[in-house]
């Protein structure tokens, strides 16, 4: 049977309605007085995580050999695989949780970075007076809402500026933002406003002036993606669950159920892609939370399953952040092809996208050349002129597959689900697809409320609504002063550490190595001009970071803020990697290649490149030549 999933009408504790009221920096700590009413409230006789840090990876390898069966075991580290294993293990369910690469390898950290309800698909409820878009949006308002609550340190609300060319479409998109609002209710982030051309240009001076009338500005989230994925998957292993990364699996485990005579899927056949040992993993339910490979998991279980993901690839790319204002993001409605784009500040670089097409599903997702330069011709219709939009200010490009979905027990198979599903197979494999980030603690507790009914588990009511995660509970806005006079760091590391770590700030600091100047006193950078410190290297690998790759893309975001610079520091994070887990000199070869690969295939390098070996884009006079040579 299938469950399709529904609205829900809860709404969230001390929403972001006060935000409206209180400055930005009175709403961060009423707002910390609000989520422990809404911890308390959710969590309700929720102990405290059993594990003060989260387990190692070998001890966590240890529980999924040595436990003769858990509850469940979801296969799939992304946002989705991660929440299932966070609602199932504060439910009290034995969870165990295993992925074949690292947490959030996948689609997870390839997003535009947006906590969202949906702008767009708002528009399309009221257009085609489709109810289930509404559902979809009135529910994703609510998850922006907790997950802003949840994780404070790795989230924020960020205006996002609509600029308006015609006079006609200045009431058609202000009714259409004010009722964004409307939806949103009490966990409306801050009300939507208007603003004149010269207000606009104000706080979007490099915007395009001919013809443009004005602007509206209404708000959404902005988060770190891959630190949110990770920081699911720690805070359901600091709970008990036996999560593990790079455990892949080979296939699945059935047994004969003596009451109906009928297999059932009873656990997975696990392959330690670093060692290559093989074990099984037995579980009364298994969970198919995979992302764009959901199909390649169903076919395991049935051969004949029908196909139901329908793969659509979204290219980003990271600029300079001279492109947009440090705090305000733009949105372009209507590109030339009719799909949207968004222009975003992000760790103080920029990010543009996304494109939509349909692609291939792989592990290894290459962004191509004429999604980036679509996206660039886009950024030109709406920049100034005065402003140059260069292919070379191109820093880094991404490819993230998103992974669309039909329900296979619909009677029109060729429609893709505009929500996520929950399919259960004959012999009781339960499928989660489709949905988005934003969405993903809603998928997980869908999935777990259905694996309980249908494998009769013994569990009560999701907990995870105001749930923190790992770093979010004593995270402040000012914790970073602490940081900056306890251990000597610089400010703009500090700041860094506290929105990256939350309260495990102090832990990273503690491991900080000495400059040897007289200023900062601790933190030797990895690289000069990012605040990634030597220290987040080792801390990373407490964290489950395995690989070189790891640590570029995902504890710290080196490769998705620009590849050069991650090309640069790889030589120092294999040496300081290698030291920590003992690597031979070939392995760390095999590390510098494999990273240096990845940079250059799957975060635009060989595109940029290209492009730079044709031509100089610095321009400068014979005398200037002269004087550098």
């Amino acid at each position: 049977m299938a469950f399709q999933k529904a609205a829900k009408g809860a709404v969230l504790v001390g929403g972001g309605a006060l935000a409206t009221v209180l400055g930005l920096s009175q709403f961060a700590h009423y707002r910390r007085k609000q989520v422990s009413l809404a911890y308390v409230e959710a969590a309700g006789c929720l102990t405290e995580p059993v594990n003060r840090e989260p387990p190692s990876r070998e001890a966590q390898l240890m529980t999924l050999q040595n436990t003769s069966e858990f509850d469940i075991l979801v296969i799939g580290g992304g946002a989705t695989g991660s929440g299932c294993a966070l609602d199932a293990v504060t439910r009290g369910l034995k969870t165990a949780l295993v992925e074949r690469d690292d947490f959030s390898s996948g689609t997870s950290s390839r997003s535009t970075k947006l906590i969202h309800g949906g702008v767009r698909y708002l528009q399309k409820a009221i257009m085609n007076l489709d109810v289930e878009q509404y559902r979809m949006v009135k529910e994703a308002l609510h998850e922006r809402a907790n997950l802003l609550e949840i994780a404070p340190h790795l989230s924020a609300p960020l205006p996002i500026m609509l600029p308006i060319y015609k006079w006609w479409q200045l009431p058609y998109y202000w009714v259409g933002i004010k009722l964004y609002d409307l939806v949103a209710g009490s966990n409306c982030l801050k009300s939507s406003y208007v603003l004149s051309k010269s207000r606009a240009l104000e706080h979007f001076p490099m915007l395009q002036k001919d013809k443009l009338v004005g602007a509206i500005v209404y708000y959404d989230g902005q988060h770190n993606d891959a630190r949110m994925n990770l920081a699911i998957a720690l805070t359901a292993a600091r709970y008990g669950a036996a999560t593990a990364n790079y455990m892949e699996v080979v296939s699945l485990l059935k047994k004969t159920d003596p009451e109906t005579g009928k297999e059932r899927v009873s656990g997975a056949r696990c392959k330690d892609v670093l060692t290559g040992q093989e074990f099984d993993v037995r579980a009364k339910c298994v969970i198919n939370a995979t992302g764009p490979f959901t199909d390649s998991v169903r076919k395991m279980d049935d051969n004949n399953a029908p196909v139901i993901c329908q793969a659509s690839a979204g290219v980003h790319i990271v600029m300079p952040g001279y492109y947009s204002p440090e705090s305000m993001g733009l949105l372009d409605p209507a590109t030339s092809d009719g799909r949207v784009i968004f222009f975003l500040p992000w760790e103080k670089m920029t990010i543009a996208g996304t494109t939509d097409s349909p692609t291939e599903i792989t592990h290894h997702p290459i962004p191509s050349e004429e999604d980036i330069n679509f996206i660039l011709n886009e950024v030109r219709n709406y920049l100034s002129c005065d402003v140059e939009v260069r292919r070379g200010d191109v820093l880094a490009a991404w490819s993230g597959i998103r992974p669309l979905v039909t329900d296979p027990k619909s009677a029109d198979t060729q429609s893709i689900s505009r929500n996520h599903v929950v399919d259960v197979s004959e012999s009781g494999l339960i499928t989660i697809a489709g949905g988005k980030w934003t969405t993903y603690r809603a998928m997980a507790e869908d999935t777990v409320n259905a694996a309980i009914k249908i494998h009769n588990l013994k569990a009560g009511p999701s907990r995870t609504v105001g749930l923190f995660l790992q770093g979010g509970k004593d995270w402040s806005p000012t914790l970073y002063i602490r940081l900056v006079q306890d251990y000597g760091l610089e400010s703009e590391v500090a700041q860094h550490l506290a929105t990256t770590y939350g309260d495990k700030a102090f832990e990273v600091a503690k491991m900080a190595s000495v400059t040897g100047k007289r200023w900062p006193i601790v933190g030797v950078r990895l690289v000069s001009e990012f605040p990634y410190i030597e220290a987040e290297v080792k801390y990373g690998i407490k964290e489950y970071a395995c690989t070189a790759v790891d640590m570029i893309s995902r504890r710290t975001r080196l490769a998705f803020l620009n590849v050069q610079a991650a090309e640069e520091a790889l030589p120092r994070i294999v040496e300081l990697m290698g030291r920590e887990l003992n690597w031979s000199e070939s392995k760390k070869m095999e590390e510098l290649e494999t990273a240096t690969k990845f940079l250059y295939y799957e975060m635009g390098y060989k595109s940029r490149s290209e492009q730079l070996t044709d031509r100089t884009e610095i321009s400068l006079l014979p005398s200037d030549i002269d004087r550098y040579l």
